[in-house]
C-alpha cells in the first residue's frame, strides 16, 4: 500500500485508539512493525519485548517513534513461555523493567501474562504485587486472559491463580479475543463481564481450535464486530491493539494486506454502536 504517511486514516481525537503489536511483523523485526504501522495509519504500537534487541532498548525505540511518527501506546512484558530468560529469570524484575520502558516512552499500559504455576513464590504474591507496582509507578498493568493447555484430551493447569482472570482481584485486564476462542469463551460476553476493569484489548479472532490462532478479525467465529461495538457504546477508555499472526504471509505486501484489513475492521466497528448497526 502507498499511504500518505502516519496521519492517514487516523481516528479523530476522542475516538478509541487502534494500535499494532510489533508481534504482527514477525518474523520481520520490531523496526518493520513501525514501518508498517506508519504506512497503514495505525495510531501507535504495542512493543512486544522479545529477543530483538531493539524491542528492549528505550533509546532505539524513541528513534523509531521520532522517525516514523507513531507513538508507543503499550508494552508487552516478556512473560511468555519462550521468553523466560529475556531480561533475566526474576519475573518481578521483568515487570519493573517493562514499567520503566513504558514510562520512558510515554506509554500508559503494560500487558502481563499471569504467572505459571511452577513460579510459586511469584504467583503467591502476584495480585498484591501487581497492585503495589501500579500504585507506585502510575503504569496500568493489564493482566491478560489466557487459556487451558491441552494434552491428550485433558486440560493442564499451567497458570496460577488461573488462566481466567474473571474472578481474580486484578484492577485492570487485557482481553485477547483469540485466547477467548481457544478457551471456549465468548469475547462479547467477556467484554461485558470484565466491565470497567477492561483496560486493553488484543484484536484478533479464532475458530474455536485448541490452537491459539490469532486470525484476522472476521476470519474466525468470535463475535468480534459486536465486541468492538460494545466498546464504542460504553465509551471504552483503553486501547485496542491488533495482535494478528502473519507468520505465513508470503512477503511484506501480503502481511500489510492482512493488517490493513484488520485496521479497517477495527475502525468500522469502533465507529458503529450496536443501536446504529441494528
Amino acid at each position: 500500500m502507498d499511504g500518505d504517511g502516519p496521519t492517514e486514516g487516523r481516528i479523530d481525537e476522542g475516538r478509541i485508539e487502534v494500535g499494532l503489536s510489533t508481534s504482527c511483523s514477525y518474523p520481520e523485526s520490531t523496526t518493520a512493525a513501525f514501518e508498517i504501522a506508519s504506512r497503514l495509519g495505525y495510531d501507535g504500537l504495542e512493543v512486544m519485548v522479545w529477543t530483538d534487541p531493539v524491542s528492549q532498548d528505550a533509546a532505539a525505540l524513541r528513534r523509531l517513534v521520532d522517525h516514523y511518527g507513531v507513538p508507543v501506546l503499550s508494552i508487552h512484558a516478556p512473560t511468555l513461555l519462550l521468553l523466560q530468560r529475556t531480561w533475566g529469570k526474576d519475573p518481578w524484575a521483568k515487570l519493573e523493567r517493562s514499567c520503566e520502558l513504558a514510562a520512558s516512552l510515554g506509554a500508559r499500559t503494560v500487558v502481563v501474562h499471569p504467572p505459571f504455576r511452577w513460579q510459586r513464590d511469584y504467583a503467591a504474591g502476584f495480585v498484591e504485587g501487581v497492585a503495589e507496582m501500579e500504585a507506585r509507578t502510575g503504569i496500568t498493568l493489564a493482566i491478560e486472559n489466557m487459556f487451558p493447555w491441552r494434552a491428550r484430551g485433558r486440560d493442564l493447569v499451567a497458570y496460577a491463580p488461573g488462566w481466567d482472570p474473571t474472578h481474580v482481584a486484578y484492577r485492570n485486564l487485557t482481553l485477547d479475543y483469540s485466547h477467548a476462542s481457544t478457551s471456549g469463551q465468548d469475547c462479547l460476553e467477556l467484554t461485558k463481564t470484565f466491565g470497567e476493569r477492561l483496560a486493553h484489548v488484543h484484536l484478533c479472532d479464532g475458530s474455536g481450535s485448541a490452537k491459539d490462532e490469532h486470525l484476522v478479525p472476521g476470519d474466525g467465529t468470535q463475535p468480534v464486530a459486536a465486541a468492538l461495538q460494545e466498546l464504542a457504546r460504553n465509551g471504552f477508555a483503553g486501547t485496542v491493539v491488533a495482535e494478528v499472526n502473519t507468520r505465513k504471509a508470503r512477503g511484506r505486501a501480503a502481511r500489510e494486506r492482512a493488517l490493513a484489513r484488520t485496521l479497517d475492521f477495527a475502525r468500522t466497528n469502533l465507529a458503529r454502536t450496536p443501536e446504529l448497526s441494528a
